[in-house]
């Protein structure tokens, strides 16, 4: 079931269904998770972090099972299409905001701020969302696939948390001081940046147990255990 090749032109039966879930986790965090702050106690410490951290690391999820079962090259391809829903939500929602409301409409007057409000987000934080996503993601499939070439396909959970943690330490890195620079105080966006990437690889931890699952599950039913031994890992391909 192991496969070693350069091109994989195969069709799968379940890889576009996985693409689209990726997609629609990214753009779900990236639009409704930001506009909220948590504040959850936990054994009488307060814990502060965005809503969407609740459900970002879905997404690196979904990036592991795409290496782990179909290869670095399939899983580009994947991120690039995340990359390219994320910049068409940006330009989708600022003309939405930009165009003239209708005033005969009453409601409109209510609408428009509360859509300035979750949607518009300066440009700083829109280019580190979309730029830390991106090199994250790589990251994640990047390492992820040579680990599986350094464990001969073994031990899974060495690949899923490894790459996670390199690929959200990335994202958290890039974002918060990109976004927040000058906004916040350095002590809060270390803070922020630590307890963010610990959060995301708890997640990832505590869900590798279904990850194991869905990985085999695929690999039975796809019949495909790709390796990436002469892969070209650029970023800047489409090419399977």
């Amino acid at each position: 079931m192991t496969t070693t090749h350069t091109r994989n032109p195969r069709h799968y039966k379940y890889f576009d269904l996985i693409m689209a879930s990726f997609v629609a986790v990214l753009l779900c965090s990236n639009m409704i998770g930001p506009g909220k702050s948590c504040l959850v106690t936990i054994a009488g410490y307060p814990l502060v972090f965005g809503a969407g951290n609740l459900f970002f690391p879905i997404s690196y999820i979904f990036g592991d099972v795409l290496t782990e079962v179909y290869g670095y090259a399939r899983a580009r391809k994947v991120i690039w299409a995340g990359f390219g829903a994320m910049l068409f939500y940006v330009l989708m929602s600022q003309i939405v905001i930009a165009m003239p409301v209708n005033p005969a409409e009453p409601f409109n007057q209510q609408l428009q701020p509360a859509l300035e409000i979750c949607f518009g987000a300066s440009w700083r934080i829109v280019a580190a969302s979309v730029l830390a996503f991106w090199a994250g993601d790589f990251v994640n499939s990047f390492v992820l696939a040579k680990m599986k070439l350094l464990t001969g396909g073994r031990w899974l959970w060495t690949r899923t948390v490894g790459s996670t943690f390199l690929g959200q330490f990335v994202d958290s890195l890039i974002f918060y001081p990109l976004a927040f620079a000058n906004v916040w105080r350095a002590e809060t966006i270390l803070s922020v940046v630590l307890f963010n990437w610990l959060l995301k690889v708890a997640v990832e931890v505590l869900f590798t147990p279904l990850t194991y699952i869905v990985v085999g599950w695929l690999k039975r039913v796809e019949n495909e255990d790709y390796f990436d031994s002469r892969t070209n890992f650029t970023p800047f391909s489409l090419n399977d």
